[in-house]
């Protein structure tokens, strides 16, 4: 079995689950050493696991995607102090109460669309894309599949938007059967499915509006055997970052990824504590936005409903 994890552009984001592996093999290209000095400037570590290229970028530390927009615009992280549940400086506005719908292509169903990416856009957004791989695999860019997921993703992600629903806050997602929708799931390509990547988001943007697109690979269920709940799971991790959280562990991914500690930084878009939350995150409490995850069902726990009520 191989851990899989959630990673971002800078070092934002960092999910994942246990998984067999899909022993796919895509041969590593070599990367400029201009890229790597960059890389080493900003304190990543190039020694205990090289870099590769990934997506048009670059995949760092086995787990944090890279474009070339982001080696030239990031700053140095800040390690920040230790607390719970953070936020990102921008959020979603309600305006009071505002419905953000969310559109999935289905088997069958598809309104036949590409799936753009909503108002906050798509890849090329630099600083808030996110990705997932297999953490010390060997992931490849692009590569053609189907579109579409199978139905077992319309039922997750109908559970997801339960979860967020039940929570009667100010913004409420609703599903619907147009690519035009606020957010939308597309589905990534096969040779990104096969070598092991699960999917992307990012954060909202300075006007106001959630992060529009989220990729996701169409074979969780098949090939990783991922209960209905399992994908929901994932899908509200991916979902929360859409609306502005963090990672409950960003300050020590060890904590849920195992490993060396790991602190992600501010990373340039903000880590602030939320007032209400405990002020340390353990693997036991198992938060909907720990960094890591086996995969099963993980709903939101006390201190996540009062994150979702502070904010929203």
């Amino acid at each position: 079995m191989k851990k899989l994890t959630y990673y971002s552009a800078l070092m934002l984001i960092s999910m994942g689950f246990y998984a067999c592996e899909t022993g796919q093999s895509i041969e590593e290209e070599q990367i400029s050493q201009e890229v790597l000095t960059k890389l080493v400037d900003l304190g990543f570590d190039i020694e205990n696991q090289s870099p590769i290229l990934f997506d048009g970028g670059y995949l760092v530390e086995g787990d944090i995607y890279l474009t070339d927009y982001d080696l030239n615009h990031m700053t140095k992280g800040t390690r920040l102090p230790v607390e719970e549940q953070y936020s990102t400086d921008n959020l979603v506005s309600t305006g009071g109460s505002r419905t953000i719908t969310v559109y999935i292509p289905v088997d069958g169903t598809s309104d036949g669309g590409s799936g753009g990416g909503g108002k906050g856009g798509g890849k090329g957004n630099g600083k808030n894309n996110d990705a997932a791989s297999a953490k010390g695999g060997k992931p490849g860019g692009g590569g053609g599949s189907t579109s579409t997921f199978s139905t077992a993703y319309a039922d997750a992600l109908d559970e997801a938007i339960a979860r967020y629903n039940a929570q009667n806050l100010e913004l409420s997602f609703q599903r619907v059967t147009t690519s035009s929708a606020d957010l939308v799931f597309t589905r990534l390509g096969s040779r990104d499915e096969n070598s092991g990547v699960l999917g992307s988001a990012g954060f909202p943007t300075a006007s106001g509006d959630p992060y529009g697109q989220i990729k996701m690979s169409g074979i969780l269920e098949s090939t990783y055997g991922l209960s209905v709940n399992g994908i929901a799971t994932i899908m509200a991790h991916e979902m929360g970052h859409c609306i502005g959280f963090r990672h409950t562990d960003y300050f020590d991914r060890s904590i849920s990824c195992g490993g060396s500690a790991y602190n992600e930084g501010d990373g340039g878009v903000g880590a602030n504590h939320i007032p209400g939350t405990p002020t340390d995150a353990t693997l036991q409490a198992q938060s909907w936005m720990l960094s890591c995850t086996d995969g099963s069902n993980r709903n939101f726990n006390n201190a996540d409903k009062t994150a979702l009520d502070y904010l929203y």
